[in-house]
């Protein structure tokens, strides 16, 4: 996934991923605020041209973009206004959504991004962003799109913030689960949430995937020091409702980003979802005490 630049200094880069579902599942997974809260951020989206989607990354962190073509339930783009390149941005970026059927019932979702640059100041940053869709953020909608499309979602987000080396801050997430690495089965150890199911794989294969990884100083750094380890576990949930489940952490300057996202499913995710949002906020708050979970 490398940058492309064309003639007019457009630049662009792109993921895809290939999932089960027809066109107009898939559209409702990738192009509906609903169907994106169900495995990514909380989202709204008018769907509309002219319209806005926004998604909610955390208090203070809404990315906003303005629909500019709308073509369910193939294609989709939306333009959000960094601030310029002389300042702290690119400034205008295009994200384009496609949605392309193929044989077996399974569709190929591609994620494009453009910018226009005069220099390659921003190459590091747009790959980081198609290496973060292809090996988290399709993983899990390739997920939901196998196990609970279309399904009621109820979902929570939390975080913290840890002074602590980023390998001694996953080791603590990491004592919250005990993972029986033959079977790929995970549960709870005492003390810690209610939690069961299956461990998804987190091992990276992909030559373009781990091209990146190794060409980028920014995905160099977030890994350092992690002895090789993606910090990341990723697990299909049986308890305390069928779902998924997301941890990971990101260096932020001097602190580690915890985060810990659930998205629980149908009439029992519903029931499920506040007792343990409270319960792995207890948790965190509990290993993080500097900064309460966010």
């Amino acid at each position: 996934m490398p940058v492309h630049e064309n003639d007019d200094g457009h630049r662009s880069v792109e993921a895809a991923v290939e999932v089960p579902g027809s066109p107009e599942d898939v559209w409702r997974a990738i192009a509906t605020g609903p169907g994106i809260s169900s495995w990514f951020v909380p989202t709204t989206s008018d769907e509309r041209v002219g319209g806005e989607t926004v998604n909610s990354f955390g208090p203070g962190m809404d990315a906003v973009a303005r629909i500019t073509e709308w073509n369910p339930p193939h294609r989709y783009a939306a333009e959000s206004e960094e601030p310029a390149e002389t300042e702290e941005g690119p400034g205008t970026v295009a994200t384009e959504w496609i949605v392309e059927a193929r044989d077996g019932g399974r569709c190929v979702v591609r994620v494009v991004h453009r910018w226009f640059a005069e220099t390659d100041r921003w190459d590091g940053e747009f790959e980081g962003h198609a290496y973060g869709w292809s090996s988290s953020f399709f993983r899990m909608l390739r997920l939901y799109l196998t196990h609970f499309a279309g399904q009621k979602c109820s979902a929570f987000d939390l975080a913290a913030f840890s002074n602590t080396p980023p390998p001694e801050a996953w080791r603590t997430i990491k004592s919250a689960v005990r993972i029986d690495e033959e079977a790929r089965r995970v549960e709870a150890p005492a003390g810690a949430p209610e939690l069961s199911g299956a461990v998804e794989s987190t091992e990276i294969t992909d030559p373009d995937l781990l091209g990146v990884r190794e060409s980028s100083p920014q995905i160099r750094a977030a890994l350092e020091g992690m002895g090789g380890e993606e910090p990341e576990l990723l697990l299909r949930l049986e308890r305390p409702a069928p779902g998924i489940a997301h941890l990971f952490l990101m260096p932020m300057g001097e602190q580690t980003m915890v985060s810990i996202r659930f998205f629980l499913y149908g009439d029992q995710g519903a029931a499920a979802a506040a007792d343990a949002e409270q319960a792995w906020n207890d948790w965190l708050a509990a290993r993080f005490p500097q900064d309460a979970p966010a």
